[in-house]
């Protein structure tokens, strides 16, 4: 599926971070999967980290579209430090102080660390 005209639909400064996996409509709703990229967080750059999957989804609604019930079905990546084996994520807050993404998108990032 072409998922390209949809990022119009998300939040300034999701792409940053994410990309779209998947779409999926319906007559009555739009839900649009997005994986956070492999990008190891800055914090973490000088240790030696793995990518080790993702944190169990999150649905979040946003604003209807064309009278469809929007969602993003978030996947939040997890990396491993391979020195002690703990598992680290991007620090959201970091990122919203000087990110691109609108406050409602990015505080609601915040409170999933």
């Amino acid at each position: 599926m072409e998922t390209n005209g949809y990022r119009l639909l998300l939040p300034e400064g999701t792409l940053d971070y994410f990309l779209i996996s998947d779409v999926k409509e319906s007559s009555t709703e739009i839900v649009i999967y997005l994986e956070e990229k492999n990008e190891v967080p800055g914090e973490y750059s000088n240790m030696r980290v793995e990518s080790r999957g993702f944190y169990d989804p999150v649905v979040v609604q946003d604003f209807p579209v064309r009278g469809k019930k929007l969602f993003l079905n978030i996947r939040r990546r997890r990396w491993i430090v391979k020195e002690d084996g703990h598992y680290v994520s991007r620090n959201w807050k970091l990122v919203a102080e000087g990110s691109r993404m609108t406050h409602e998108f990015a505080s609601f990032l915040k409170e999933l660390y």
